[in-house]
């Protein structure tokens, strides 16, 4: 039995971290309630690294988790990548006394061919035991996509069995697994082992409809009525995750809500501490 710490997936606030830098966001982070954060979509630059760093130490936060791809989303696309900048994102990560690496996404060309997602999958296995060899840990992070089939089988059974637990574990999303379709409490007990880190936030269907233009467009209207939303105000049984999750070893929550629909991500923030303190987490920020 543990007690998850849960903190706050900075991704959601690359916005505020470009409105008014990383120092002023971290604080407004740390004044909501929240002491961790896992990092992700932040450019880490040596100066950004070293503001994070003064941060971590000025206001008493840690850095729970960063983030790496094993190679760009796209062909095309330029980022930082395991692949390229290993020794670099070692040095990051270490620099800011964090032992979690996290993969945020699968890489999009493996999408559409079974053999491409074992191959993906086995250089993960490979790049977990390499970040292994440097005390460190390598976490895969699902969307929705994971819960294609294959054979019968989903991404995520194939991704599960393809790697070793040694080197490589999953950092769900519970979110994303109710949008695949899957029961969330179900896929914490299956991956119980693998699982240190997990994303929180809620599901809610939004409670009107764009009626304009024809059949079609609406139709196209009510798929974008499945939103993201703050804790506690969405169809997620949140106290039951939470709780699973302490049972079943998980360490770190973070809170990481993708859009707020034009509301401040702070405000949103906000939302989510009260009902987390409501639940009686407050003992966990």
């Amino acid at each position: 039995m543990t007690k998850p710490t849960i903190g706050v997936q900075m991704m959601m606030l690359r916005g505020k971290v470009g409105e008014i830098g990383i120092t002023e966001t971290f604080k407004k982070v740390k004044e909501i309630g929240f002491s961790t954060v896992e990092l992700s979509q932040i450019p880490m630059t040596e100066e950004n690294v070293s503001e994070i760093k003064k941060c971590l130490d000025e206001l008493d936060m840690k850095v729970c988790a960063t983030s790496a791809s094993i190679k760009p989303l796209m062909p095309t696309m330029k980022m930082e990548n395991l692949r390229d900048d290993f020794d670099k994102i070692v040095a990051d990560t270490k620099a800011l006394n964090c032992k979690y690496i996290r993969i945020g996404m699968i890489s999009f060309d493996c999408l559409g061919s079974k053999e491409k997602i074992v191959e993906y999958t086995k250089e993960l296995n490979e790049m977990g035991k390499r970040l292994k060899e440097e005390g460190l840990e390598l976490y895969y992070h699902n969307h929705h996509v994971e819960f294609a089939k294959y054979d019968g089988e989903y991404i995520m059974d194939i991704m599960a069995k393809e790697s070793d637990p040694k080197y490589l574990g999953f950092e769900l999303d519970v979110h994303w697994l109710q949008r695949g379709g899957v029961n969330p409490l179900e896929w914490i007990k299956k991956l119980e082992g693998r699982i240190k880190i997990i994303h929180i936030k809620d599901y809610r269907i939004a409670q009107t409809i764009d009626m304009s233009g024809g059949m079609e467009q609406i139709m196209t209207n009510m798929a974008l009525m499945v939103q993201f939303a703050e804790i506690g105000e969405g169809n997620l049984d949140m106290k039951a995750i939470i709780d699973l999750a302490g049972e079943t070893g998980v360490e770190h929550i973070f809170i990481e809500q993708d859009d707020t629909y034009g509301k401040d991500p702070f405000e949103s923030l906000e939302i989510s501490a009260r009902n987390l303190r409501a639940l009686g987490y407050e003992d966990r920020f």
